[in-house]
């Protein structure tokens, strides 16, 4: 079955400088009683770049205790170096995560041939479920439609998410995978599009503070229902452009923090968004209702 619907890329609090669990798990049994459809832990939004391979670990334990089973747990197990990947997917697995979501490997910019290579060891040695991810906005290397549609051949690769500009894509791709490859939005602003281009979902930054409200546009679209659908993407478009007013996750972090639900608090190098920026994220959600 593909994965339909609002897939959480959660924030992972921080107190007093260490990983606060118990924050973590009141805001993933917040998310699920939202509505969401599942959770990703150890993300770029879960700030995975300044964990420690303990604390990943830790991080993506504790969510699947908390889960239980309820909704999908997606780890983020990436890297730009893959025995490295291999490591954290495997601790993943053994954790009990439904889905392994891995990033194009950052930085060192591999060929097409590298890229197929990467994730293909990676389904070889790590037998679960893998959903790529493609962000070539952070990565600096984009991972192809003819690529992913290859490596979609393989069985242990379930689908992606995309968050590349080209709209064009899920449907390039869709046309080409087998019928139970999931295609998910890695970009909030143009999610709604990415539904009628082909897509499932969304791996989704603004389903930190609004989850419940992503989910029901969600619902509506998959119910026809275009009036709710509308109305919904309309009234959050404000927010998904703050979430992204400074480098995520600092923004949708202090977006959090104003629900009361975390600190405000991201690891060096990141730092928390200036005075201006936070008026555009709070502004934005008093616009649509959140706060």
């Amino acid at each position: 079955m593909r994965l339909k619907g609002v897939y959480t890329a959660l924030i992972t609090p921080f107190k007093n400088g260490k990983v606060d669990d118990n924050a973590y798990a009141d805001f993933i049994n917040w998310q699920i009683e939202q509505g969401v459809s599942g959770v990703i832990p150890c993300g770029t939004t879960g700030e995975a770049a300044t964990l420690s391979y303990e604390e990943h670990e830790h991080v993506v334990e504790l969510c699947i205790e908390v889960v239980n089973k309820r909704v999908a747990v997606i780890a983020g197990t990436g890297s730009n170096c893959t025995d490295e990947a291999i490591r954290l997917g495997l601790a993943a697995k053994k954790a009990g995560a439904d889905y392994l979501l891995s990033v194009t490997p950052y930085y060192n910019k591999p060929s097409q041939e590298g890229l197929y290579r990467h994730f293909k060891r990676l389904t070889e040695v790590v037998d679960a479920p893998h959903i790529l991810y493609n962000v070539p906005g952070r990565t600096g290397i984009d991972l192809s439609v003819d690529t992913v549609i290859r490596l979609a051949q393989l069985p242990n690769i379930v689908g992606i998410k995309d968050a590349h500009i080209d709209l064009s894509r899920p449907a390039k791709i869709r046309q080409a995978v087998p019928d139970t490859f999931s295609l998910l939005s890695g970009e909030d602003a143009t999610a709604a599009a990415f539904l009628a281009q082909g897509g499932d979902g969304v791996i989704s930054v603004t389903s930190n503070i609004a989850p419940k409200m992503l989910a029901d546009m969600h619902k509506a679209w998959w119910d026809r229902d275009m009036e709710t659908f509308g109305r919904l993407r309309d009234r959050l478009i404000d927010v998904h452009t703050a979430m992204f007013c400074e480098s995520n996750p600092c923004p949708v972090k202090y977006a959090v923090s104003l629900l009361g639900k975390c600190e405000n608090s991201v690891r060096l190098p990141l730092w928390e968004i200036s005075d201006a920026s936070k008026q555009k994220v709070s502004a934005a959600m008093r616009k649509a209702g959140i706060i």
